[in-house]
């Protein structure tokens, strides 16, 4: 059975009561026997798998394991790996396998860590159902009729289905939370320059963040031990002391104040959703917390301004993409401008066209001032926002979603719906900070709920920390689908 969680495996395989290698292939038959319904991998490699295995068992013999030697992990499709397709789900790269590998992936290979695949996503990780992909949908493994939550659905979807222990998401404006939240599962989106982004494909390079998504927050906090590392490949990169984000683990709740913003809690949850809040505040407040109410005015204009900054970031990023040295070509052109625009045409799916060409709208002459300028400057107010809030409290807590996940089919044809599904999650990217959604009850369709835990910066620790405490005293962390 795959049910562990990362620390469970870790342990198993320091004991010696299983390898490497029969954990790998435990979880290979049973990706071979569940993932076709679910969809949640898109690209496996069974001989890669079970050699970095084998070399995890060779270590583990020799002594010079760590607690994560061994460990299987899914990487979302973002991120390259020398010899793997990374494809960001996108008929774009289809074709494409990476001749060098991100420094997060590589941080955890050194850790002795086995590739078990791929996720599937949202194209190029827009889109919050995961239906963008070019490789088709992945299914909410609690009811194959909905969608995971996107962009890091895949990744979602397979800690949920218990096809890894963990998998590796990507979070620029909810990515990581969203479909955690729908998946009954825990992920984690640190502070902004906390973990690497070379070899992470780019979308908005100042949103997107790499988090660990995992079935307990105790299990986030020891793959964010190996993740977070200085890299000066990436310009964003922050330079810091080495920490040990599994410190606050067992600290107490006794006297933590925790926020509630009244923008969060109103009628635009669902019923479902409020149950599940208040059972989160109840558990809070039988440990011992504080909760105080806060206010986080600019809320409403996130949305408008996330999506102007990381559609005008997203149209720069993806004018790489033009057919010329790797990636898909057009098959038929007359010149090299023809060229360009057929691939483009051809490479990219609709909800990508849609950014590109919003993104290209807001920075082009007369608009700049109107949009960009504007959305920059009330990304500015948004952060202020957080910084007063959290000077009343120590973490502020807040719905994921406003309800559990919706029916495949059901948003994407409406992407103002679908925009407005992240209005809890983007705020968290446009100020950079960290933020963590746990399982918190399920809805009357029987779906997950999650809740959502924001710190100030680098306080990762902390929310970490509160989340293992909420996880002690209740089990919604350790329900998985039938």
């Amino acid at each position: 059975m795959t049910a562990y969680t990362l620390k469970q495996a870790g342990e198993l395989l320091q004991a010696k009561k299983i390898s490497a290698v029969e954990l790998a292939q435990e979880y290979l038959a049973a990706i071979d026997a569940r993932n076709p319904a679910i969809n949640g991998y898109i690209t496996l490699d069974k001989d890669k798998t079970l050699a970095e295995a084998q070399a995890a068992d060779a270590r583990i013999a020799a002594g010079n394991a760590g607690a994560l030697t061994g460990v299987p992990i899914a990487y979302k499709d973002i991120f390259c790996q020398t010899g793997w397709r990374s494809a960001c789900s996108s008929k774009m790269l289809d074709n494409f396998v990476a001749p060098y590998t991100a420094t997060v992936v590589q941080n955890l290979l050194d850790a002795g860590m086995v590739t078990l695949g791929r996720t599937n996503m949202d194209e190029f990780a827009m889109g919050s159902t995961n239906e963008t992909s070019f490789y088709g949908a992945t299914k909410n493994p609690w009811n194959l009729d909905n969608v995971p939550g996107g962009s890091s659905g895949g990744s979602a979807a397979v800690v949920a289905a218990r096809l890894a222990p963990a998998a590796l998401g990507s979070d620029t404006g909810g990515s990581i939370r969203q479909p955690a939240s729908h998946c009954g599962i825990t992920g984690i989106k640190p502070t902004y320059g906390i973990v690497s982004r070379f070899g992470m494909v780019a979308y908005a390079s100042s949103f997107d963040q790499a988090g660990p998504m995992a079935q307990t927050a105790e299990d986030c906090a020891i793959l964010l031990n190996a993740m977070a590392s200085f890299d000066s490949r990436d310009s964003t990169s922050l330079e810091r002391d080495k920490e040990d984000y599994t410190r606050e683990l067992n600290q107490s709740l006794k006297g933590l104040k925790v926020g509630l913003p009244k923008e969060y809690f109103g009628e635009g949850n669902s019923a479902d959703v409020q149950v599940a809040l208040q059972a989160s505040i109840d558990l809070l407040k039988a440990q011992g917390a504080e909760l105080v109410d806060v206010s986080l005015p600019q809320t409403e204009l996130s949305i408008p301004a996330y999506y102007v900054l990381a559609s005008a970031e997203a149209s720069t990023n993806l004018s790489r993409y033009d057919g010329v040295r790797y990636g898909h070509r057009a098959a038929q052109f007359g010149d090299l401008e023809e060229m360009y625009s057929n691939t483009r045409a051809e490479g990219f799916g609709s909800e990508v066209k849609r950014r590109i060409m919003i993104g290209t709208y807001v920075l082009s002459h007369g608009y700049y001032d109107a949009y960009y300028l504007k959305a920059q400057k009330l990304r500015r107010l948004v952060a202020n926002d957080f910084q007063t809030a959290l000077q009343q409290c120590d973490v502020i807590l807040a719905p994921t979603a406003p309800t559990t996940a919706p029916k495949l089919g059901s948003d994407i044809h409406d992407p103002v719906q679908m925009y407005l599904s992240d209005i809890y999650t983007i705020a968290v990217n446009l100020a950079g900070l960290p933020a963590l959604t746990l399982p918190a009850g399920f809805g009357a369709d029987g779906l997950p709920i999650g809740v959502q835990l924001i710190g100030n910066y680098f306080s990762e620790a902390k929310i970490l920390g509160v989340a293992n405490q909420m996880q002690q005293h209740s089990d919604w962390h350790s329900k998985m689908p039938v």
